[in-house]
């Protein structure tokens, strides 16, 4: 019974991984009383399943008539594999796309003792009563069809794991660089304050003017209330005009905050020349330490400008098909904040 050919099981390989989407989206989607498209890849696939289906079968077949052996054989394979997938991923993405740090005995968040007693006991469901059918079903589809549906599967789910892949390195640059932004930013309001006071400016003004932290709370404040006016009515098409729409209102405050620390860095810069106390080689370093400083402002109001929602689109795909996903540390605002923009 567990003697399949390459393309046999291939084909138990997706129609596993099918099952996983459906299982996942369903309970996911009951949970979060909306539909989630449950998982890392793009089409109706869920690999870890499959790829616990299979090995759980190569391992636990054999002793197919000793059900405690079943249980432990299918959690021991089934947790391993659940926990290599999850740090790999990880280490790649530098996003966790599952975690069970609030559960009780867990190991560093990627597996628990919950999930590999649900392993054990899928196992057994899998063993005795789900996979014999399934078997029989595969045993009757024709010898000459088995390998090219094997390989027209595959190719799919190739392009599929390609695409996908290109979208969770999207999402970590984007993670990367919004943190990197709100850091720089927030280091440059900092110094246009310093030259602001330097030149002897109105401080209180600038600060109410070019606050980073205030610009960003109004704008996270406003996008809450929104969100809350509108969540009963929200619907798939809705949902991406709000997201586009948190972007472009993210965006603007940001643009905001660049240009009056733009404009406080510059007249600064102008103020110099009255500096009667400084020596020739002090102005000439406070000019060019203001230069590099307007110059980096120019280079984020250009990249800000010139992202494209493409990019933020494909991140939120993941993001709402990993409700429980984490960055990693330093990371978690910028995470935040795009999951604000998806939600309904």
């Amino acid at each position: 019974m567990h003697l399949y050919t390459t393309g046999q099981w291939v084909l138990l390989f997706f129609f596993y991984c099918f099952c996983g989407w459906v299982w996942e989206s369903c309970y996911v989607s009951a949970r979060q009383h909306r539909w989630v498209n449950r998982g890392f890849l793009q089409g109706p696939l869920l690999p870890i399943y499959g790829s616990g289906a299979i090995l759980i079968l190569f391992v636990t077949l054999p002793a197919a008539g000793n059900l405690y052996l079943v249980f432990l054989l299918g959690m021991g394979a089934a947790t391993a594999l659940e926990y290599l997938t999850g740090a790999v991923m990880e280490r790649l993405f530098q996003v966790r796309y599952w975690d069970y740090s609030k559960q009780k005995c867990n190991l560093n968040g990627y597996i628990c003792l919950t999930s590999s007693i649900a392993w054990g006991c899928f196992s057994i469901l899998l063993v005795r009563f789900l996979h014999p059918p399934v078997a029989r079903l595969l045993a009757d589809v024709p010898a000459f069809l088995v390998d090219p549906a094997a390989f027209a599967l595959t190719a799919a789910f190739t392009v599929d794991t390609v695409r996908s892949v290109q979208a969770a390195l999207d999402l970590k640059e984007v993670l990367s660089k919004l943190t990197e932004e709100n850091e720089d930013l927030r280091r440059l309001a900092k110094r246009a304050e310093v030259a602001a006071a330097f030149a002897e400016e109105d401080l209180r003004k600038f600060r109410e003017r070019t606050e980073v932290e205030k610009l960003l709370l109004q704008n996270r404040i406003e996008a809450e209330l929104q969100e809350q006016r509108q969540a009963r009515q929200a619907r798939r098409l809705r949902r991406r005009e709000r997201a586009e729409e948190g972007l472009r209102r993210r965006t603007a405050a940001k643009l905001e905050a660049l240009g009056n620390i733009s404009e406080t860095l510059e007249a600064a810069r102008s103020s110099l020349g009255a500096a009667a106390d400084l020596t020739e080689a002090a102005l000439s370093e406070r000019r060019a330490e203001l230069d590099e400083a307007i110059e980096r402002l120019h280079r984020w109001e250009s990249a800000i400008r010139s992202r494209s929602a493409r990019v933020y689109a494909r991140s939120l795909r993941i993001l709402d098909g990993n409700p429980t996903a984490k960055a990693r540390k330093g990371w978690g605002e910028a995470l935040e904040t795009l999951r604000r923009l998806g939600e309904r």
